[in-house]
């Protein structure tokens, strides 16, 4: 099963090998995406990330949405029964 996972764009800038890169938070947790699918994308946008790279903008409307399933899951998962990352 493939999952992407909606993140804001917190920074862009191309990295020396002339590709978009940028900033993603994740409900605080802030990671490198490739941002070459996305060329379009600026700061403030939500982006759908696979696999480190942003495959698709998304409302953010839409984002929290996802963020909103996701919590649900984390509840019903609960605790005990989560995987170690």
């Amino acid at each position: 099963m493939c999952l992407g996972v909606p993140g804001e764009v917190v920074h862009i800038d191309n990295d020396p090998t002339g590709m978009t890169m940028g900033k993603v938070n994740f409900g605080g947790v802030i990671k490198e995406v490739c941002l070459a699918y996305v060329p379009e994308a600026k700061v403030g946008d939500y982006v759908i990330v696979h696999v480190g790279f942003a495959i698709s903008i998304v409302n953010e409307e839409e984002a929290r949405t996802v963020f909103e399933y996701l919590e649900q899951i984390g509840d019903l998962v609960g605790p005990a029964r989560r995987q170690p990352s």
